[in-house]
C-alpha cells in the first residue's frame, strides 16, 4: 500500500476532519482514506438517451406529445 502525506493542511480542516471521523467512528487517517476513496471513484459515463429521458421526465414530456413531433 502507498503512503501519502498531506503538508500544510489548514487546522480548521484537520479539526472538520477529526470531528467527522468522530462520528462515523474511525480515526482521522480511515476518514481521509474513506473521503479520497469515494472522490475518485469512476461512475458510468452518462448515455446521451438517458440524459435525453431524464430532461423530457423533468420538463413533462409524455409519450404522446414526443408522438406528434414523429415525422
Amino acid at each position: 500500500m502507498a503512503t501519502l502525506t498531506v503538508n500544510d493542511l489548514p487546522d480548521e480542516v484537520h479539526s472538520a476532519l477529526q470531528a467527522q471521523a468522530s462520528r462515523h467512528g474511525r480515526t482521522a487517517e480511515a476518514e481521509a482514506r474513506d473521503i479520497l476513496a469515494r472522490a475518485v471513484k469512476h461512475t458510468p459515463p452518462l448515455r446521451m438517451g438517458d440524459a435525453l429521458a431524464a430532461l423530457g421526465r423533468e420538463i413533462g414530456l409524455s409519450d404522446q406529445d414526443i408522438g406528434t413531433i414523429r415525422p
